[in-house]
């Protein structure tokens, strides 16, 4: 397959370096300095080249803000049976304009990144593919996802964005409320520590990203439940209600059993 990656940030190029052996590839960046590592790849910096190349599938990789201005961009230069396909974490928005374009579209999630996940071993990693897509991008990509041994998930668009208020804003609000009561701290303990790398991890990301996550529209019954149970844990420490405190922690052992099994 011909297939164009737009974007050549870490996510792009890992796409470019799975495919390019395989597939005839080519890369496009409006950067130069992106594209001089690539050599097993065809590099692009003009539409007309892109025009040119008659790609089958166009596999946009640039930040959350510019996926849907990326698209608008090409698709004068794109032939119409050409598969659209985007990997955005939250996916507002996206069923609309597929839907208005009416053109071919597949629509994934690989729930991994350069941050936390080694792109070399992604055996404990997940994918969601989006059910409203085209059925041979959908074939593509969960045959792609299965040589990675990765888990595959299948969610319409609207299940998609519910899943990532809580797979990922409820982690994104408890780093960023463990960044937000930092103090310096001579000797942090190995827990502190942890979760130190997580917030640093987390806050390299983009701003846009982390602000789309968080105001994905069922986020906020999520962040309700987590001020919910903070209140209740505040009310604990207050009262030295060592039962309820350890009933509690009971409870949460229970949670991370069932999580576990659910694996």
């Amino acid at each position: 397959m011909k297939i164009l990656v737009i974007g050549a940030g870490n996510m792009g190029a890992w796409f470019v370096e799975s495919f390019c052996l395989e597939h005839d590839v080519a890369v496009f960046d409006t950067d130069r300095r992106k594209l001089r590592y690539f050599f097993n790849a065809h590099r692009f910096v003009t539409f007309e080249q892109i025009g040119a190349f008659l790609p089958e599938m166009v596999i946009n990789a640039v930040s959350l803000q510019h996926t849907v201005s990326a698209f608008n961009d090409l698709l004068a230069y794109l032939p119409e049976e050409c598969i659209l396909s985007d990997i955005t974490s939250v996916k507002n928005g996206l069923q609309d304009y597929y839907a208005h374009l009416g053109r071919r579209f597949v629509s994934t999630h690989p729930m991994f990144g350069p941050t936390f996940a080694s792109l070399k071993e992604l055996s404990r990693q997940n994918a969601v593919i989006i059910s409203e897509s085209d059925e041979e991008g959908k074939r593509f990509f969960r045959d792609f996802y299965a040589s990675l041994h990765l888990n595959i998930y299948e969610y319409s668009f609207e299940q998609h964005d519910q899943t990532m208020a809580y797979a990922l804003s409820v982690p994104f609000a408890s780093t960023m409320v463990f960044a937000a009561c930092m103090k310096h701290q001579e000797a942090p303990g190995t827990t502190f520590k942890k979760h130190l790398d997580i917030a640093r991890g987390l806050l390299s990301e983009d701003d846009y990203l982390l602000s789309e996550v968080l105001l994905n529209p069922h986020t906020l019954p999520q962040m309700e439940k987590i001020q919910d149970r903070l209140s209740a844990l505040l009310e604990m420490i207050r009262g030295r209600d060592t039962k309820a405190l350890h009933h509690f922690l009971q409870e949460l052992r229970n949670n991370l059993i069932d999580h576990r099994t659910r694996e």
